[in-house]
Order: structure tokens, then sequence, then C-alpha cells
């Protein structure tokens, strides 16, 4: 990925701003008996109202503007039909294209009366993320970041998802490098001042195997746990600095 102008650093501020008060938006919606598809419609009006779009509708045939995953579904969950209920769990995840360029983040949403077992997931989850920003800077590689958040994962006494992570973003919704949740200090890919990634772990309660699942019409793939646990998943767009890093989706 190569190195942002200052002026294309200012554009995914706008974006990744844009982003942030799009899921905040959203999330004021989050309640027993709305339908995921309703919260789609939300977000879509917010982003256009905002001279966006979003950038997952019709990328590679995604249906929808954002993606909604409930409780066992780790990511890409489609909005449909499905209404929320007490006690559910799930992840918001929005992206917008402001000018060209790319915000992306997600968090968690609690439907009512949640579980203490979803709570600490989602606790877990978010320091997870937050453990992966921490190492971010201009001497940091992608194994750092992965180490950091396994680490912390595991520690807790739940898993990381390998299959899935996080990536460089820009003009580009997906590019280099790869940033995955688990990793060896000092490998992968060398972090370049001026470029910006995702770091979005996604967290199980279990080690049971992924199941994969297609979307129609489109080749994205959306996720499941096995075993029908819950997952839970936080994400932020950061920019790496000259001297370490910056948010750039915190609202």
């Amino acid at each position: 990925m190569t190195p942002m102008a200052a002026n294309e650093i200012r554009m995914m501020e706008k974006a990744g701003q844009l982003a942030a008060q799009t899921l905040l938006h959203v999330g004021k919606y989050v309640r027993a008996g709305i339908t995921t598809n309703e919260l789609d419609l939300i977000a879509s009006d917010y982003v256009l109202s905002h001279g966006a779009t979003a950038a997952p509708l019709n990328y590679h045939g995604f249906p929808k503007s954002i993606c909604t995953s409930i409780n066992s579904c780790i990511c890409h969950g489609v909005p449909d039909q499905t209404v929320l209920k007490d006690g559910d769990t799930v992840n918001i995840d929005v992206t917008v294209i402001k000018d060209g360029y790319h915000g992306d983040t997600s968090s968690m949403f609690f439907v009512g009366d949640v579980s203490g077992e979803a709570r600490e997931l989602c606790r877990v989850a978010l320091e997870a993320m937050n453990k992966g920003i921490e190492v971010v800077g201009p001497t940091a590689t992608t194994g750092d970041i992965g180490f950091a958040i396994n680490k912390f994962v595991t520690k807790n006494g739940l898993w990381v998802v390998r299959e899935i992570g996080g990536h460089g973003i820009g003009k580009v919704f997906h590019d280099d490098p790869w940033v995955p949740s688990y990793g060896k200090k000092g490998k992968g890919d060398k972090l370049k001042p001026w470029i910006c990634l995702t770091v979005e772990p996604m967290v199980n309660q279990s080690a049971a195997p992924i199941k994969e699942f297609s979307i129609p019409n489109s080749s994205i793939k959306y996720y499941e746990t096995s075993d029908n646990t819950l997952s839970a998943q936080y994400e932020h767009t950061v920019l790496v600095t000259d001297t370490g890093h910056q948010i750039l989706t915190l609202p």
C-alpha cells in the first residue's frame, strides 16, 4: 500500500468521521422488535444525506448497505426480515465512501437484557481491538498487532478467528496489508507511516471451526460459529503516523 499524501489523509479523516457518526446514528435504533432491514435503511438514508455512499452495497454483489451479524454470526451478516429480540447481540459494520475514500468501523450492540457471558465476550473483543491498536506505529509489524490481540484473548479463555482479519484501506475498500488477529512479534508486513488499516478482531466463545456460507449472487461469504456459540467483533480504521497512530473512526 502506498503512503498517503496530506490531502488524502484529510479525506480519510472525513470518511472516518462519517462512518463513526453513521454507526452511532444506527445504534440508537437497536431494540427488540426492529428488523435488520430497517437498520440497513436507516444507515443508507443517513449516509446518502451526508453526500456519501455505502461501500458494501453492490460490492462483489453484496446486496445491502451495512452488515448485521447477530449472536453466532461472525461477520458479513446480511440485513433481512430478521427481527431483533431481547437478549441478542448484534455487530453492525459500517463502511462509507466519502469523496472517493473509505471509512470502516463496527461495534457490538446489546438488545435488551443480554447475558453476562455475552457481555464478557464483547468486553474482551473490544479490549482486544484496543490492544492491537496500541502497538500500531511506524516500527511495528502486522505480526505485532496479531500477537497483542491473541495474547489478550487467550488469556481471557476465548478464541480469535484466524481465517478473517483487518486490511489496508483508502481509495480501495480492501487493500494490503492483511491484519491478522494472531501472529508473532516482528513477523508479517512492516507498517509504513501514512498508510491506513483496519484493526478488527473477531472473538469466539469456543475453538469450534467456523462455517462459511454463500450469499446469493455475491462472491462475499458470511461466517457462523459451527457450534452456535457467540461471536463478537469491534473495528476501527487507523492511520499509521511517523510517531505512532491516529484512530480515524473515533466519533
